[in-house]
């Protein structure tokens, strides 16, 4: 397929390239001066982003499988794109990065051409932090690649139908802009593919598409339902005129509605979903929302309906569930989602409540061939059922987790908090000593599923965490003890914002002062501070916020109310003290406002930003690390159906304020924005497709998308040299090595040089390999990850390590292959050493139990690297440093190293002899079968006497029964395993080896020499005498032959 023909969803190289060309206007030393020789290309491929995690899945709301295919299924993400697997679930890989992304709504399989697929953006679960997507794509290859098929501002696609023989002709349920009017709502149709579309089906400007089904029989019958439905920051309401259940008989080209058939239930009605009976294509389904609401039958296609079911179980919270399904083999079993999945096998009269892994259920696919076969969305991702639920598929290997927020405590290595939408808070390590970040790696922690978080900057065994209703705790890691200190622990449950002591939204922050940690700061409509660990708190702001009562209403309606504090308004949703300043502190309202105190919170001004939108969410508010009185302020108005980004700054107490958005899409509403600590001017910026950088303090922006795939992004976080970034639907990222920009913004880049940067410093730890898995978190590599830049035309390039005395440690060469190959490629690289040594030579059939032949870590230290390219070369310093959780001292580390280092050699020496031994004995054994014994009885005798002195020496340093990894239970190890497994015992932790330790090694040491000693007077003496004897024997080599 041509490129022109794909979509792309954004071409990072040539928007990297127009960001390095942009750094040329910046008007100070910081920018590159020549950014534009940096080879873009290199870069975008060399600097990658890393998945850690967790592999907890987050909502889907689609789900589809493949009839005659049982192990294939797909499962779109609320945020995290598609994904697919062909084992059952086993595992998941993505097959929309590249292409498109974030929230998907529907996917649709050709019954007739298993391969074409189609894919709507934007969820049905329209919930508090709902994300619109992108339109619809196609794939003709099962997802290999895609093409985009427009509806682009249909922003939520909750259904796709597919004609059964003609993949080109299909339907979209299209439910529209949920925040503000549209006429892009309703059924479409599509005759040629996606290439072109018609709305046949158009309620109003508020209510659209929900559901769609074909009659199974007859694609000519559609049923379809249409919701008015609507979001605000404020409320949320559902039902009302345009709200209906509709057919129709001529292929979707008009509609009737069935609001008026008899049995049908008196609106006002809300949303409606729909099923029909593949075994009876007359008997329908409908769950309606409504006073009256339930499961309602037809078994003469719609033409009168009764009230089946009206438990509340199958209706509460209509909302965020009402979908239904009909069996595909039995004409009375029906499926109904909600908290649990519903099963009936009596047409509907009564349900039987059953769950899956994970709760609150969003789809589900049936097999046409197979009714054990299924595959259900939920809050939890997807799981798959091959005997018709009593057993479900795993969620623990979906990394599609939406997140909130992100932080960081001070540990080693660093772990990351975050809340994760429909689980819990989570604390993840940003790094392991070995393999994979696996869920060994994280642990739920303080708060729940809406939660900031706030690890206690004295202790990070505990950490403070929030959640809807004003639930706020202290959880205890050590003790694995929970309290709750909520402000004020009234539950507010169910209840409107009208008339609340305090307003908690739900996503509240909590966070500590930079300067004192036993300031805790958490926020309603008020700043509240504790200086006792939320024993108590004080109130030391007054309203921050605007407070309209028109806005602090009951949300829901006009049928049902839902109140969990997703829709409390007037808060304060973000704040901050300054760590350049004690008692500065900020304080951004979700209604459009920004106040600072000076003071500690003894008086407030209103700063807002006069170009600020009066009803603008302040998300995000940024202290400038290097402005003393300078903030940046990230705000969105996307559920007023307003998508621009709007990015303020400060840099005088917010008495005068710039707009700094130039760059960034139109349609890319801002989430949050960060500074980098290292880089005056250098920003991020996180939006709902994507994330931006900016070098020059907010006047330009760029993407900084890279390998990120497009995904929401919540939350920035910067930690050492590393950038953190929460995503709604793809888990936690980690771009490493920020260096490499700071390095490049302070010393441009030169088109075609020789470069080697500056690494940061190390701490002496453990890693992965670098690599991805479908199952578990990307680690950090063991060691030190060199960056460096080679010219186009190098023919070789070696990089070398030193110690501070410029002895050589290792040495890694283009021209070399294995262990001590380096391979680069013109342009950026990068490349990882362990901090290893070189390791003891090995042999061949060595087996040994429980030894190491691994070359030592280097201790603590200043390092140089050295980087030739041909006749020229660049050097750089770095330093190693002593792992900071290590009981003991850098002296203890350097005996440790100096320890195994011996080990090491002498290992190596004694491997080195049994190699030439044993070399030296096949060409004895070689020349003497030339030969007859009768005639050269003398230097066979010679050869005897040797060769039994290498086998003896051997046997004492070697078991050379050995043939397979368990026979050292039979036959005993000898003098090398037994000096390796000393090194393996030493090289456990970060420890002085211990006397004892010393004792083994100098004892088996000593043994070895006597045996190398004799080795050593054989080769050197009576080697040479056999040499010598072989020459007296006058033997010719080579004769003719003679027959």
């Amino acid at each position: 397929m041509e490129k022109d023909d794909t979509v792309r969803w954004m071409d990072c190289t040539h928007l990297l390239a127009a960001f390095f060309l942009a750094l040329l206007i910046v008007p100070n030393s910081t920018a590159f001066a020549q950014s534009n020789a940096l080879d873009v290309a290199a870069f975008e491929s060399e600097l990658e982003f890393r998945c850690i995690g967790p592999f907890r899945g987050g909502r889907s709301a689609a789900v589809a499988g493949v009839e005659g295919k049982p192990l294939l299924f797909y499962m779109g993400a609320t945020g995290g794109g598609v994904w697919k697997t062909e084992n059952g679930g086993t595992t998941w890989t993505n097959i929309s990065d590249g292409y498109f992304g974030g929230s998907i709504g529907a996917i649709a399989v050709s019954a007739s051409h298993p391969n074409v697929l189609y894919v709507g953006g934007g969820e049905v679960t329209v919930r508090g932090n709902v994300s619109p997507g992108t339109g619809m794509y196609k794939s003709v290859d099962g997802g290999r690649s895609w093409k985009d098929m427009g509806l682009k501002e249909s922003r939520h696609i909750p259904r796709i139908r597919i004609h059964p023989t003609n993949p080109d002709i299909v339907y979209a349920a299209v439910l529209g802009d949920l925040f503000k009017n549209s006429d892009q709502r309703g059924v479409f149709k599509s005759v040629d593919g996606g290439q072109t579309w018609k709305r046949t089906l158009f309620a109003n400007e508020r209510a659209g598409a929900v559901d769609l089904i074909l009659d199974p029989v007859n694609p000519d019958v559609l049923y379809a339902s249409t919701w008015n439905v609507r979001r605000t920051p404020y409320d949320f309401s559902s039902g009302g005129e345009g709200s209906a259940l509709w057919k129709s008989e001529d292929a979707g080209e008009t509609w009737t509605s069935l609001m008026e058939q008899a049995g049908m239930p008196a609106g006002p009605h809300g949303i409606i979903g729909v099923t029909v009976s593949p075994v009876n294509p007359d008997r329908v389904w409908a769950i309606i929302e409504n006073e009256a609401g339930g499961v309602y039958r037809s078994d003469d296609g719609g033409n009168a309906w009764e009230l089946v079911n009206s438990d509340r179980s199958l209706r509460q919270r209509a909302w965020y569930y009402t979908r239904i399904y009909a069996d595909t083999e039995d004409v009375n079993r029906v499926y109904v989602m909600n908290v649990a999945y519903h099963v009936s096998t009596n047409g509907g009269q009564t349900f039987e409540a059953r769950y899956a892994p994970h709760g609150d259920h969003h789809d589900l696919w049936i097999a046409p061939e197979d009714a054990d076969r299924l595959i259900i969305a939920d809050d939890g991702g997807a799981q798959i059922s091959y005997d018709a639920g009593a057993s479900w598929s795993t969620y623990m290997n979906q990394p599609t987790a939406q997140f909130y927020r992100v932080t960081t405590d001070d540990s080693f290595p660093y772990r990351i908090y975050g809340a994760q939408q429909d689980n819990s808070a989570i604390r993840i390590d940003s790094r392991a000593s070995s393999g994979y970040i696996t869920d060994a790696h994280w642990e739920s922690t303080a708060g729940g599923e809406s939660a900031h978080l706030a690890p206690d900057p004295s202790d990070d065994r505990i950490v403070y965490g929030g959640s809807y209703g004003g639930f706020l705790t202290r959880f205890n890691h050590e003790l694995d003890m929970n309290r709750a200190i909520n402000v004020w622990p009234e539950n507010p449950m169910g209840s409107g914002a009208e008339g609340m002591k305090y307003r908690f939204q739900w996503n509240f922050p909590v966070f500590f002062s930079p300067h004192d940690a036993n300031q805790l700061y958490t926020c309603s409509q008020h700043l509240h501070r504790s200086t006792n660990g939320g024993e108590t708190w004080e109130v030391i702001s007054p309203d921050l916020t605007r407070g309209e009562t028109d806005k602090l209403v009951s949300s829901g309606g006009p049928i049902t109310k839902d109140n969990t504090g997703v829709e409390y308004y007037a808060t304060i949703f973000a704040a901050v003290e300054s760590p350049l300043e004690p008692g500065l502190l900020w304080c951004g309202s979700d209604d459009g406002l920004v106040h600072v105190s000076r003071d500690g919170g003894q008086n407030w001004t209103d700063a807002t930003p006069a170009k600020m939108p009066k009803d603008a969410m302040v998300n995000s508010v940024e202290v400038d690390p290097h402005q003393p009185g300078g903030l940046y302020v990230a705000a969105t108005r996307y559920k007023r159906g307003d998508y621009a980004p709007y990015l303020y700054h400060t840099s005088d107490y917010g008495a005068t304020w710039k707009t700094i958005t130039k760059g960034i899409d139109s349609g890319h509403f801002t989430r949050v924005i960060r500074a980098d600590r290292n880089t005056p001017g250098l920003l991020y910026v996180g939006t709902e497709f994507g994330l931006y950088m900016s070098s020059d303090a907010g006047q330009n922006w760029i993407s900084l998308q890279l390998n990120l795939p497009e995904v929401p992004i919540t939350d920035l976080a910067l930690k050492d040299n590393d950038l953190i970034v929460a995503t709604q639907g793809r888990s936690f990222w980690v771009l490493d090595d920020l260096d490499v920009l700071w390095q490049s913004l302070e010393d441009p880049v030169e088109p075609n040089a020789l470069r080697l940067f500056q690494p940061h410093p190390t701490v002496g730890f453990g890693g992965g390999n670098g690599k991805a898995s479908d199952t578990r978190g990307t680690n950090h590599p063991a060691g030190v990850r060199m960056w460096f830049q080679l010219p186009d035309d190098y023919d070789t390039a070696a990089l070398t390590f030193k110690d501070a005395e410029g002895d050589i440690i290792r040495s890694f060469a283009t021209e070399e292959s294995g262990e001590d190959a380096l391979e680069a490629d013109p342009g950026l690289n990068h490349f990882e050493w362990d901090l290893r040594c070189e390791k003891a030579d090995d042999f061949e059939g060595l087996l040994m139990w429980w030894g190491t032949l691994r070359g030592p870590v280097v201790p603590p230290g200043t390092y140089s690297a050295e980087l030739i390219a041909d006749e020229d070369t660049v050097v750089t310093t770095f330093e190693i440093l002593l792992d900071p959780r290590a009981e003991g001292t850098a002296a203890d580390r350097t005996a440790q190293f100096e320890f195994l280092k011996a080990v090491r050699d002498k290992v190596d020496e004694t491997h080195d002899a049994i190699r030439h031994m044993r070399a030296t004995r096949a060409q004895i054994s070689a020349l003497l079968g030339r030969l007859e014994r009768e005639e050269h009885s003398e230097l066979f005798d010679a050869s005897d006497q040797l060769d039994s002195s290498m086998v003896a020496i051997e046997e004492v340093l070697y078991q050379t029964k050995l043939k397979s990894n368990q026979d050292m239970l039979n036959y005993p190890i000898k003098l090398n395993n037994k000096l390796a497994h000393v090194g393996s015992l030493a090289s456990m932790g970060i420890y002085r080896p211990t006397d004892q330790m010393e004792g083994v090694r100098q004892d088996i040491s000593a043994k070895i020499d006597v045996e190398l000693t004799k080795w050593y007077a054989l080769r050197d003496e009576q080697l040479p005498a056999f040499n010598a004897l072989i020459r007296s024997s006058e033997i010719e080599f080579i004769e003719a032959p003679t027959d």
